[in-house]
């Protein structure tokens, strides 16, 4: 696997990803909807420490600099 997201979006999504679990915490999302945003936020946490989104490689976006 090649990386192919830059350090702007691995950073954007460890915000959101503890944004989501910060709102989890508090009480604010419960249910259902809480189930989904925790695994949306465990997929941007490791898509973020690993550098690789499969999502990018299927639609062929790449914002990793080049050297």
């Amino acid at each position: 696997m090649k990386k192919n997201m830059g350090g702007a979006d691995r950073l954007i999504r460890i915000v959101i990803a503890i944004i989501i679990g910060v709102l989890y915490w508090q009480g604010l999302v419960e249910g259902t909807l809480a189930y989904v945003l925790i695994a949306v936020g465990a997929v941007f946490l490791i898509t973020s420490f690993v550098g690789f989104c499969p999502l990018y490689k299927l639609v062929g976006l790449n914002t990793y600099p080049r050297k």
